[in-house]
Formats: structure tokens, C-alpha cells, sequence
């Protein structure tokens, strides 16, 4: 990938606490029909190109689900929520989450309340037909400090309940850092899992960014099980030129390189909780991104998803 991810959604503009109780209901999977659908980011250029024309491409090689990774200025690819979502309907297409970055911008700590941008931002989510509002990024301004980051948290399960108004949930996304950075030494990661409410604030696991950091899904998996209801599906190799992330990793058609995916997957539909299975791929080894998506929809379907 030539831009990173983490620089995709540093640029924004294209772009309570309590310890996780564990209930029989969270620990079990939830009830309803397990998704199968790819993270639109995985066909970024193509989408800015031809959003319209990419999604029938999509919808034709199978997909029903597609999770998206741009809103700007109340606008999905270009497209209000009403008509992003008439469009989709027309393809027989569904979106049931998608990333936004929650930061300093949605949230007003002197009025401790979100900003009118955020809260647009859940109400077209829910126009959408989403289910999930993902951020998918955590500033470096919120984890400077264990009690930073603590506290950040409240806002996590604050803007938890102000989607749950709208009958959907919060959600973040990993990257990298969450395993790599610690704060009075406890991982990032373990600090937003142990003070995020698992009914308000769901997790969606990228099973490979975190490999950059050293970071073993399976085990995080285990460590917290039904915690997880939603799942990037994703593999990777070792790269000889700048991986993802600024690593030496990146990633590849699935089933082709280092990660377990298909025993990843399976535990998390056994015991993590998911649901929710997307496919990303960001790098593509001189394939096209839309062919690479084609393949890895039908490895997933191979492998009974």
C-alpha cells in the first residue's frame, strides 16, 4: 500500500466507565445472521473513481454487505445518506457499519456533550441502515497517560448510548498500537477492553493489523471472549519495501500468508462473539484491489462464511 491507512485516516478530512462484566448473552454469540461483506477501503481508488460503478461490481462477484470508510461533510462517497443508501438498495446492497474517527472535533469536553457533527454523524449512520458506527483510530492526544485514556473511555460508552438511542452501537477498530503501546503498564488495548461496556462499545477485531505489534488474535480472542462482534478478515506477508502501518508487513489475498485465518475466523464464530466477518485487503502484489476482493470472497464462501 502506498498510502497507509493510518495516514488515510490521520488525514480526517477524507475521512464510562466500567470493567467488561461478562453476561451469558456476551458471551455468547449474538442472536441474528452472521454477515459477510468487505471494508469498502479495500477498493479505495476505485471508489473516489466510481463509487456507483465499483458497489454493482461488488454486488455482481456476490456481495451483499459492504461497510464503508468515508463520510465527509455529511456525505457517503460523495452521496447523502438517503441516496447513498437508495443506490445501495438498488444493488441489492447492504451497509451495516462503517468507519468514522471520533476525535477532538465530535466532542466538547467543556459542555461534556458531542458536538452537532457527531451526532449527524450517528443520525446518518442510522439513515444508512448501520448497525455499527465504527471509529477506527484513537488520537495520540487520548493516550498520553493511563488516566488520559481511562477517562476517554467515558466518551466511548457516552457515544455507546447516544447511538443505542438510534438502536445501533459504538464500535472501534484496532490498529497496531493498541498492542504495543502501555500505560502504567497495561497495553492500550487491555485498558479500552477493560473499561469500555461491552452492551455500549463493540470491538472489531483486525486480526492483522495488530500482527505488526506482535499482537496473536487468537489469544486476544481467548483473553476476552464474546467480546469481539465484528471481525476484520485479513492475512499478511512480510513485505521487502515499507509495509503497512510503516512495518514490514502487508497485506494479502487470504489463505496466501502468515496468519491462521481460517482457525482465526472459526473461533471467533465459536466463541468471540462474531457476527461480522469483513474482508480487507490494502495491498495487492500487482493484482487489481476489485480482483483481489472477488478472491477473497470466495475463500471466505469456501470456507462455509
Amino acid at each position: 500500500m502506498t498510502t497507509s491507512r493510518r495516514s488515510f485516516l490521520k488525514s480526517g478530512a477524507l475521512a464510562f466507565a466500567g470493567t467488561a462484566m461478562f453476561s451469558n448473552e456476551i458471551f455468547a454469540a449474538k442472536k441474528g445472521k452472521e454477515i459477510l461483506g468487505i471494508q469498502l477501503y479495500s477498493v479505495r481508488d476505485d471508489m473516489m473513481k466510481d463509487p456507483m460503478g465499483t458497489l454493482k461490481q461488488l454486488a455482481d462477484m456476490g456481495y451483499v454487505y459492504v461497510e464503508h470508510a468515508n463520510y465527509i461533510d455529511r456525505k457517503f462517497y460523495g452521496h447523502t445518506a438517503t441516496e447513498f443508501k437508495k443506490a445501495l438498495d438498488g444493488m441489492g446492497l447492504k451497509m451495516k457499519s462503517g468507519h468514522t474517527v471520533m476525535n477532538s472535533k465530535h466532542w466538547d469536553e467543556d459542555k461534556k456533550d458531542f458536538t452537532d457533527i457527531w451526532k449527524y454523524t450517528v443520525e446518518d449512520a442510522a439513515i444508512c441502515g448501520q448497525e455499527y458506527v465504527i471509529s477506527p483510530w484513537l488520537d495520540d492526544q487520548y493516550r498520553k497517560t493511563y488516566d488520559d485514556l481511562k477517562r476517554y473511555m467515558e466518551v466511548f460508552n457516552k457515544s455507546g448510548e447516544l447511538c443505542k438511542k438510534s438502536g445501533m452501537k459504538f464500535g472501534y477498530h484496532n490498529h497496531d498500537f493498541e498492542f504495543s503501546q502501555k500505560l502504567n503498564d497495561v497495553k492500550v488495548f487491555d485498558i479500552i477492553l477493560q473499561n469500555t461496556d461491552a452492551s455500549l462499545v463493540a470491538q472489531q477485531l483486525d486480526i492483522g493489523n495488530m500482527y505488526h505489534a506482535g499482537g496473536i488474535a487468537l489469544d486476544i480472542i481467548k483473553q476476552y471472549p464474546g467480546r469481539f462482534e465484528l471481525m476484520h478478515v485479513k492475512d499478511e506477508i512480510k513485505t521487502t519495501g515499507k509495509g503497512e502501518m510503516g512495518g514490514s508487513y502487508e497485506s494479502t489475498i487470504l489463505a496466501t500468508g502468515i496468519i491462521p485465518v481460517k482457525e482465526i475466523v472459526d473461533l471467533g464464530r465459536k466463541s468471540g462473539g462474531t457476527k461480522h466477518f469483513i474482508i480487507e485487503q490494502e495491498s495487492y502484489q500487482d493484482k487489481t484491489p476489485l480482483a483481489c476482493a472477488k478472491e477473497d470472497l470466495g475463500i471466505m464462501k469456501k470456507w462455509g462464511y
